[in-house]
């Protein structure tokens, strides 16, 4: 799983991912439990089609001063993404490219491709509370994490499922608390515990709404617990899935010539 967690990890994932969405039943709960296997799929597949197209408003605010970015997103299949920023206009053009584990940045000020190399890869991306990492790294809760039902959550209420990464996962997480809505259809909360334990983030959904015939949360609100008064606010304002996206979308020469 890819967002921007993802992402974008989980945050981002959401963000920038691509594959095979099943409608969601009514509920997932089963002999008075949840179905933690059905949840676990559709909560991963949960923003995911083969292709998408999305607008989306991204907000950052630090002590003092808020930001606020409308960007274009196309993603396909699960390792390709172009988001551009569209407003405001002294930032229209800057766009990201990612491609498998490749990362490149646009500038039109200075008409320039930076490849983002290993070493930035814990950098923040655009001056959010997301780094570069988030939307190259390519994790799944099925496949890389050991996941249980840990039980109910009162605050908000819901259920718990945590995830504990597998011994030989290279990432930055040990492990992720998911809270799910009552009848298990909709992400409310996830905090990301750093690999000594530490709480180190944490993701809010809510707004939920209706995109193209998908129930989904239309906003996404990411927030470090080492920066007081830092947080990230992601919120859709259009997705269209299942999109016309040609190939060539995905290519530097595309990238450059487009902006």
């Amino acid at each position: 799983m890819s967002f921007f967690a993802s992402c974008f990890t989980l945050c981002v994932a959401f963000f920038v991912s691509a594959p095979c969405f099943a409608q969601a039943p009514d509920t997932f709960l089963k002999d008075g439990g949840l179905d933690l296997e059905a949840v676990v799929k559709h909560f991963e597949d949960l923003y995911r089609s083969e292709s998408s197209i999305a607008t989306v408003e991204l907000t950052v605010t630090r002590p003092g001063r808020t930001r606020t970015m409308t960007m274009k997103v196309w993603t396909r299949d699960r390792d390709k993404s172009l988001i551009v920023i569209e407003e405001p206009a002294r930032e229209a053009g800057t766009a990201t490219l990612k491609v498998d584990a490749n990362l490149w940045n646009y500038l039109p000020r200075i008409k320039r491709t930076i490849r983002i190399p290993p070493s930035m890869m814990l950098a923040s991306w655009m001056g959010t509370d997301f780094t570069n990492d988030d939307l190259v790294r390519e994790s799944s809760y099925v496949d890389d994490y050991e996941y249980r039902l840990a039980g109910r959550s009162d605050d908000p209420a819901g259920w718990v499922v945590r995830f504990d990464a597998k011994p030989d996962l290279v990432g930055l997480w040990s492990r992720i608390e998911l809270v799910l809505s009552e009848d298990g259809t909709i992400p409310l909360q996830a905090r990301y515990y750093d690999r000594r334990e530490r709480l180190a983030r944490t993701m809010r959904w809510d707004d939920v709404r209706e995109f193209d015939g998908r129930r989904l949360p239309a906003r996404m609100t990411l927030e470090p617990e080492d920066e007081e008064g830092h947080k990230t606010e992601m919120r859709y304002l259009a997705i269209q899935f299942d999109a016309d996206v040609p190939e060539s979308t995905f290519s530097l020469s595309y990238l450059e010539r487009q902006r």
